[in-house]
């Protein structure tokens, strides 16, 4: 018998990551499901969607929520034959705001109206068993 604990492998449709509060993370958290999606059977309908929407969810991570220095994103993808779900985790319980069309003139404001757009579902809920929120968004059927 081993001395060590090890941590059970995650089943091979799922795949999370912990990442900075930092503008670049938007763009790596994309390389990561595209890394993801192309090593998936099934994987490939729901890139560039999947990647769209992860990206608005995570900069909103970066961009708005209030936590203090240090703390980090956490994103988890779980892969089904029929759909994509995309969490996105930060450490601020406040819930994100109301998705909304941008004014055409306005520089930001149209990410969480993108993701009501393009997500079969979304919503946001407390961590579980931590502080925070998970913002998540469910695509069906691959690309919409």
């Amino acid at each position: 018998m081993s001395d060590t604990l090890e941590k059970p492998p995650a089943p091979a449709s799922e795949y999370s990551w912990w990442l900075p509060r930092h503008p670049k993370s938007a763009g790596f958290a994309r390389r990561l499901l595209r890394t993801f999606l192309a090593k998936q059977p099934g994987g490939e309908p729901f890139r560039d969607t999947g990647e769209l929407v992860l990206g608005e969810l995570v900069a909103n991570a970066v961009l708005h929520a209030r936590t203090p220095p240090g703390r980090l994103i956490f994103i988890r993808f779980d892969l089904h034959p029929a759909s994509l779900r995309i969490e996105v985790h930060d450490a601020d319980s406040a819930p994100p705001p109301a998705p909304r069309p941008a004014h055409p003139d306005d520089q930001t404001g149209r990410g969480l109206w993108l993701v009501s757009q393009l997500a079969s579902d979304w919503g946001c809920s407390p961590r579980p068993g931590g502080i925070g929120k998970v913002v998540w968004a469910r695509l069906d059927g691959g690309a919409r």
